[in-house]
């Protein structure tokens, strides 16, 4: 039989990968709190964890585990609150990346947290962190660009975000409407990180159109790469949900292919009052969003 101490302790070491910070987090010994992980083990007759050079990782039996275990407390917790006439006082997670957080959810959040009270924690996560935080449960909700939804996920498109190229008002492109991809030729442009999902179509799709160009700065994260073409230091190719800095105008660039936010959910998921309100408030966010309420 699983006992529940087992689950909380499974959820502190995954959390942790440490018995030593899992047992500290509990307040009890590491013997006690190895024990505990080793039963559940035992019990389940699955292997939860292997090192990995001198760390430890979760095993996928292991990465089932956490999601169970998290999802069973947040059951257990909500039910109570329920049975006791009061809202539960757990926190709502949501993960999502540092530019839709600033730029499309900042004043929705807010105003969720403040008039009706809710209780969030924000968790600033890149796609697959993302992903991964709502599959194993630590998250309730999750928003990224995705064009396949992986298993286990439910998804609802929020927003199809068009590519807009962002420079100083006064730069040749800006008196376009649009921007063609020959029209950055020659350009230097602001780019994140070699191995991102942008920077690898920006440079396939430039390559196809035989457009030469060079990386004036690599940037990781919209905020960056806008701050940085405030600057005068390039041109930066931002989606359209990027609220633009006072002196930088955006032009769209037909050919890039746009791309779509969308909401996680973990499938049989329970999101209770305060996850209801979150999908809400993050529904009529990128809503405004898409009315060009963040545009310059």
């Amino acid at each position: 039989m699983i006992r529940s101490e087992w689950l909380s302790a499974y959820i502190a070491f995954a959390e942790e990968l440490s018995f030593t910070r899992g047992a500290a987090r509990l307040h009890v010994s590491q013997p006690a709190f190895h024990v505990q992980i080793r039963k559940l083990g035992e019990e389940l007759g699955a292997t939860l964890y292997e090192r990995a050079g001198r760390g430890l990782i979760l095993t996928a039996r292991g990465r089932e585990l956490l999601a169970y275990a998290r999802e069973a407390r947040d059951g257990a917790e909500a039910f109570l609150a329920r049975f006791s006439g009061v809202e539960t006082t757990a926190p709502t997670v949501l993960a999502a990346g540092e530019g839709v957080l600033l730029y499309v959810l900042g004043p929705s959040l807010r105003a969720l947290s403040t008039r009706s009270g809710t209780r969030l924690r924000i968790l600033t996560r890149d796609r697959e962190r993302t992903i991964a935080a709502v599959i194993s449960r630590e998250a309730h909700l999750g928003v990224a660009a995705l064009e396949v939804v992986p298993d286990g996920l439910r998804a609802t498109r929020l927003h199809r975000s068009a590519m807009v190229v962002a420079m100083p008002r006064g730069h040749r492109l800006a008196r376009l409407p649009k921007v063609k991809l020959r029209d950055l030729a020659g350009e230097r442009l602001i780019v994140p990180p070699p191995g991102s999902r942008h920077r690898e179509t920006l440079t396939r799709l430039l390559a196809a159109a035989g457009v030469e160009w060079e990386v004036a700065l690599e940037a990781g994260g919209w905020p960056l790469m806008l701050e940085s073409a405030r600057l005068g230091m390039g041109l930066a190719i931002v989606n359209d949900v990027c609220r633009l800095p006072a002196g930088v105008v955006g032009r769209p660039v037909p050919e890039l292919p746009a791309i779509d936010y969308q909401l996680l959910e973990a499938m049989g998921g329970r999101l209770g009052a305060a996850g209801e309100r979150l999908r809400a408030a993050i529904v009529e966010a990128f809503a405004r969003a898409g009315r060009g309420g963040h545009r310059r």
